[in-house]
């Protein structure tokens, strides 16, 4: 079996967790295995935290894009749900995976604003995150991602994903023997 890397990028409340949880049942659902690399949940987990200026993004989308083609090597579907707004941060994750399929959750600024449950826009509004992407740090988007959506929540894509996933890149489990 091959695994595979898909890297989902947005705007900070794009949608880019719904839409890697959605992809991740469905490839399930495949008999592949597959692991979700929400960059929040990763974040979290690493000691120390690692921080928000430009280099230090940087190193964190290098791990994360170091840790998706450790997955993929051993035969998981790694899909990274993280904004990583510089053209650069994707390619770097691309010199890691080649074969990496690029999702861009393509939301407005406001859309992403309104849908904000951590508060993260009004807090850059005040100037206590000034390098949030979309406000005080630019976001570059893709110029030609593999897919795009405009929100999370797209069944059509997942299952565009998935059928390319499943076609070109991966193979199911084969099915466990029947017991006599």
């Amino acid at each position: 079996m091959t695994g595979a890397v898909v890297w989902i990028l947005g705007l900070p409340s794009a949608g880019k967790s719904t839409l890697a949880s959605g992809l991740a049942g469905r490839v399930r659902e495949e008999g592949v295995p597959v692991l979700v690399l929400d960059g929040d949940e990763v974040r979290a987990a690493l000691d120390p935290a690692p921080g928000f200026d430009e280099a230090s993004r940087a190193a964190f989308y290098r791990t994360l894009a170091r840790l998706a083609a450790l997955a993929a090597r051993q035969g998981i579907v790694a899909i990274v749900a993280a904004t990583s707004n510089r053209r650069a941060h994707r390619e770097e994750a691309r010199r890691h995976w080649p074969g990496l399929l690029e999702v861009f959750v393509d939301v407005p600024l406001e859309v992403c604003e309104r849908r904000d449950a951590k508060g993260l826009y009004a807090k850059a509004r005040r100037g206590e995150a000034p390098s949030l992407p979309g406000l005080g740090d630019a976001f570059e988007p893709p110029v030609m991602p593999d897919f795009r959506t405009a929100g999370g929540d797209d069944p059509a894509v997942v299952a565009e994903i998935l059928r390319r996933l499943v076609q070109d890149r991966v193979r199911p489990s084969p099915a466990p023997a029947a017991s006599p």
